[in-house]
Order: structure tokens, then sequence, then C-alpha cells
């Protein structure tokens, strides 16, 4: 970050630092941010539903997954967790288990038994795909209204593309991709009760990670050792350890939940649920040089189909979010004037800014 000032001399005692967004200063506006980090988490989640497809004919174990999942962000961030533990340790009980059950023990095993029925375009579009219409059902029942015009528009037709992916599997019925499918609606489900859960809680994104991974290890561990979940980790290949460690412990469990958790704060729950729904179309550009797939006709519908619904229902923020100009604007009053107005009248962030 680079101050625009032309002379070399430092400023003057108590004159006030420009603030990246400031005309005085370069940097991105937080805006931007959120969409960078929203953008590298898409790519991470891609890197997800392609490895939730590659378990099932990996050495590996849903459970030996989930611990790798879990357990890498816990050793990484363990100092950092420790000066954090009596604001974890602070959390209402009800925000915890959605962070906890959203995106634990029950999301990760939903989405890798979902994956190993069905394919990576599934997970790919089902999970991040319907989170959009699921939190705006919990933001509804949360008294934030229902979705109107262009997003709703978009939100049925993010219904209509997972609709066309599982048609052709219920004539005739494919018992055992319609579970999988099912399965990840679950996964979706609990992910979105993920989305709203982490802007009810007073934590940075660290602290949000050891909320979630910290039990959630655990009770991997636990069902690991009482014969529950069983384990190959002792046998597994080297190749394949490794590569679910990158992917899952250092992307998903570290990388991804750090600037899913920044998105977020900038960009609120529901924007970035919908834009976290591009991933999709990485998936299955991926699935092909690296899983083999073919993409069927019903992907070559649905995919585009959920595409089109998150660029609709993305419109919604374009004229009404935080940092977006307004259709009129106010004239210019002298700052003396206006400073009584803006203290009676507060703006208001679509996340609060300790989300």
């Amino acid at each position: 970050m680079v101050a625009t000032h032309t002379t070399g001399a430092p400023p003057p005692s108590g004159t006030a630092v420009p603030q990246a967004g400031d005309p005085g200063r370069r940097g991105l506006s937080p805006q931007a941010q959120g969409v960078a980090a929203l953008l590298v988490t898409v790519a991470i989640w891609a890197a997800f539903a392609l490895s939730a497809r590659a378990l099932s004919a990996s050495s590996l174990l849903p459970a030996d997954a989930a611990l790798l999942r879990f357990g890498v962000p816990l050793l990484v961030l363990l100092p950092a967790l420790w000066r954090r533990r009596h604001r974890i340790a602070a959390v209402r009980p009800g925000p915890a288990a959605k962070i906890v059950c959203g995106a634990g023990v029950p999301f990760f095993l939903a989405a890798m038994h979902g994956g190993s029925l069905t394919s990576a375009a599934f997970v790919g579009s089902i999970v991040p795909g319907m989170v959009p219409l699921f939190v705006s059902a919990l933001m509804a029942a949360r008294g934030h209204g229902a979705p109107r015009g262009t997003q709703a528009a978009g939100l049925a037709l993010i219904a209509l593309g997972v609709a066309a992916l599982v048609w052709r599997h219920v004539v005739p019925v494919d018992a055992g991709v319609l579970e999988g499918a099912g399965t990840l609606l679950v996964a979706s489900g609990l992910w979105a009760l993920y989305t709203v859960g982490l802007r009810d809680v007073d934590l940075d994104p660290v602290g949000s990670i050891g909320l979630l991974c910290l039990p959630s290890f655990v009770l991997v561990g636990l069902l690991v050792l009482t014969g529950a979940l069983p384990t190959g980790l002792a046998r597994a290949a080297t190749g394949d350890i490794a590569l679910f460690l990158v992917v899952q412990g250092l992307g998903v469990g570290l990388c991804a939940g750090l600037l899913y958790a920044f998105a977020i704060r900038r960009l609120g729950a529901e924007r970035s649920s919908v834009v976290g729904s591009l991933s999709p179309v990485a998936v299955v550009l991926l699935a092909v040089p690296l899983l083999g797939e073919s993409p069927t006709p019903a992907v070559l519908l649905g995919v585009p189909l959920i595409t089109a619904g998150v660029v609709l229902a993305n419109r919604r923020g374009r004229s009404t979010g935080p940092g977006r100009p307004r259709a009129t604007a106010r004239p210019r009053t002298p700052l003396r004037s206006r400073t009584p107005v803006r203290s009676r009248v507060r703006p208001r962030p679509e996340v609060p800014a300790d989300a």
C-alpha cells in the first residue's frame, strides 16, 4: 500500500493518515476485497467437490479425510487459537451449534457420502447451488423479507437447474443417485446454516475456524476410537494422504475457512452464498481432465441454469448493497450542517461489523 503524497517529507504530527479506499490512498475497497477472497474460495470449493468424488477411489475412508480436514487447521492455528480461547468459549450455544453442525462432521460426512453415489458435477452444483435458496429461507424466517424481483427469478432458475440435474435419474428411478442427491441437499442446507451462523458470532475468521474444527475433530476422534467410523489411515497410500492433507486440511479447512468468513464480513451472508454458487462451472470444467467425467446432457442443461440464476440473483445487490450508489444522490451540504444528520441517520450494513 503506497500513499499518493508527492512530497518526501513525513506528514505533520496529528495529521490523519488516509485509509484504504480514501482518495489519498490506493487500495481495494471492502467489497473488492470480499469478492477477491470469495473467488479464491470458489476455486477451493471446486477442489473440495473433486476430492469428495475422488475419495471413493482412494485408499482413505471418510473418517480419515475428516481427521485431516479438521485436524490440520487446529495444528497450524494452535498458538492463535490458544490466545482466543476465552472468546471462543464465550460463544452462545445457539450460534455455536449452527457453525459446528453446518460445516462440521454432519456436513462433511453428508457431502462425502453424496459424492460417492453421484459425480463431481453433482457435488459442485447441488451443495453450493442450493445454498442461496436455503439462506434466503433462513433470512426470511428471521424477518429479513422474502426475495423479490430478479433475486426471486434467479433463485427459481437455480432450483430448476438442480431439478434438471436429477430429473433423468427419476424416470427410470436410479435409487443410488437419488439417495446421493438427497444427501447433498442435506449438506447444502447444513452449509446455509453455517453461513448464517457465522454472522451471529463475535469472532474473527481464525476464531471461527477454531470453533468449527475443535469439536468436530474431537467428535470424529471419538467415533473412530469407539469403532463407529472405520479408519484406514495407517494403511493408506502416501499420495492419497498428501492430496487430502493439502486439499481438505490446508485448502478447505484453513484457507477457505478464513477467506469465506472474511467474504461474509465484507459482502454479507446472502451475496456470499450466491457468488459462491459459481463453483459448479469450475467443477464441471476440472472434472473432465482430472477425473475423466464427461458432462451429460443433464449437466450441460442444469449447470448453465444454475449459473444464470446466480447472475440474476446477484443483481439484487448492485443498487442497494453497501458501498453502491443510490439511484438519486442528495445534494452535498457543508460538513457542519451534515454532521447532525449523519448522527441521526445511521447506515444499516448488511452484516454487522462484529459478525
